[in-house]
């Protein structure tokens, strides 16, 4: 009972949050229009989520929003589609599957009406691009209906273990409500046919710019225990069972291609409904993700299965923010796609001072990268935020003083394929990809 009034209470923060943007909204005063001589190219975007936000839970907060964002040239929307079990859009798919077509308190603030589809609606007025965001990727609470409909879809470790503490920047402060999350394996059949439904749902059904997944969309590399890919193991290895040690180079390296396969259908899938769709990743180092959740981006990189980066550094220190964005694997994708720099605008427990926002706008301009997107949308200049909502507006058009077009998509470089002597081992894709984790050390 505590932890639903735990709950409940937070929401109620969160549409406070949303109220006071309504009491006190941008004037007509305090955001000058742009010089109307200087294009740029830049990707300004910013993520909109329902955690710890009460912007998708009150009918005028998405209008408020993009209003607000329109103003001081942000360009960008990454709302999210996918998370905790449940969509945030009407999707017929998840309604067959969970027996819900969407989130019910969102669907119910909003009057029954598609919250994506306003969205896209009113960002398009302001010739914003919208890429819906799939945020919980393979994740799903243990009491989500999706885990409790089909148990079969999910993985897990070795001795019972079947759940990871993957706390997310915006979880914290719950109590640990959602903390524990249930992994769907990315691997079995059913489980690739529901999340490609949905991602193809969405870019169906709306005039979207494309889709975007992030570091979920992969598999915690102590998981891959389950019947179902122990099985398949089995059945391309002459029988022979996984290895017990989970970071076993070839037994992690299985993993990985198996989730780049999956990575290639859903380019070939995407690009046959809307070939000008952009698939994009907004993930954590090459080095992190690989080890630890088995998503090996930068073979998605280099056999074009991705058509935008999005990095995820959040760092408090100059200096540790610096060496994440210039690392191998980041400057590698620099020269095949537009690659960009997510930055944290704080959390209710974490607050960033927005001086430290434009060190790292600047850094990342300073690196030739071809824009920033925030996380998240009610830390840029909510009541969460350490300064006042004005002074942060300010500092926002300070920062993004003149309106800036999106990048465009580079072409794909042609690479002639290595010719390699097939071995009884080729079936596994061991010759895909390469050592990811090698001659790294573990960030800090």
């Amino acid at each position: 009972m505590k932890r639903v009034i735990n709950r409940y209470f937070s929401l109620l923060i969160c549409l406070a949050f949303v109220f006071s943007l309504t009491v006190f909204p941008i004037s007509s005063t305090s955001v000058s229009a742009p010089p109307a001589n200087s294009l740029i190219t830049e990707v300004r975007g910013v993520w909109l989520t329902n955690v710890a936000s009460g912007v998708l839970f009150v009918p005028w907060g998405i209008e408020r929003a993009i209003n607000q964002l329109a103003k001081l040239n942000f360009n960008t929307i990454y709302p999210v589609v996918w998370n905790r079990g449940l969509t945030f859009y009407h999707s017929n798919l998840a309604k067959r599957v969970t027996g819900l077509k969407t989130q019910p308190l969102v669907d119910f603030m909003n009057g029954g009406n598609d919250v994506l589809e306003k969205i896209v609606r009113l960002s398009k007025r302001h010739n914003m691009s919208v890429i819906p965001w799939f945020e919980y990727g393979f994740m799903t609470p243990r009491n989500s209906a999706l885990a409790k409909l089909h148990p079969e879809w999910l993985t897990n470790g070795q001795k019972g273990v079947n759940s990871v503490n993957e706390k997310l920047p915006e979880e914290i402060g719950n109590n640990g409500a959602f903390n524990n999350q249930l992994w769907l394996n990315p691997l079995h059949p059913q489980v690739q046919k529901f999340i490609l439904g949905l991602i193809l749902e969405v870019v169906k059904k709306y005039d979207v710019d494309g889709m975007q997944i992030d570091d979920h969309f992969g598999m915690p590399v102590q998981f891959g225990y389950d019947s179902f890919t122990v099985n398949l193991y089995k059945k391309e290895h002459s029988g022979k069972s996984p290895p017990t040690d989970y970071f076993n180079e070839e037994w992690m390296r299985w993993r990985a291609n198996k989730i780049t396969d999956f990575m290639v259908k859903i380019n070939q899938e995407v690009k046959k409904i809307k070939p000008d769709a952009k698939i994009s990743l907004s993930p954590n180092s090459q080095y992190f993700s690989y080890k630890y959740y088995l998503q090996d981006w930068d073979t998605w990189v280099n056999e074009n299965l991705i058509d935008d980066l999005i990095l995820q550094v959040y760092r408090d220190e100059a200096k540790a923010f610096i060496t994440e964005i210039e690392k191998p694997a980041v400057k590698s994708a620099m020269t095949k796609i537009p690659v960009s720099i997510g930055i944290s605008t704080g959390t209710l427990l974490t607050p960033v001072d927005i001086e430290s926002i434009k060190e790292k706008v600047q850094i990342v301009r300073d690196h030739k990268f071809l824009g920033v997107s925030f996380f998240y949308w009610e830390s840029l200049w909510g009541y969460i935020s350490p300064e006042s909502p004005q002074k942060r507006r300010n500092a926002f058009l300070d920062m993004f003083a003149n309106h800036a077009v999106q990048p465009v998509k580079f072409k794909p470089i042609k690479v002639n394929p290595v010719k390699v002597k097939p071995t009884k081992n080729t079936k596994s894709g061991k010759y895909r990809g390469k050592n990811a984790i090698s001659n790294q050390k573990k960030p800090k």
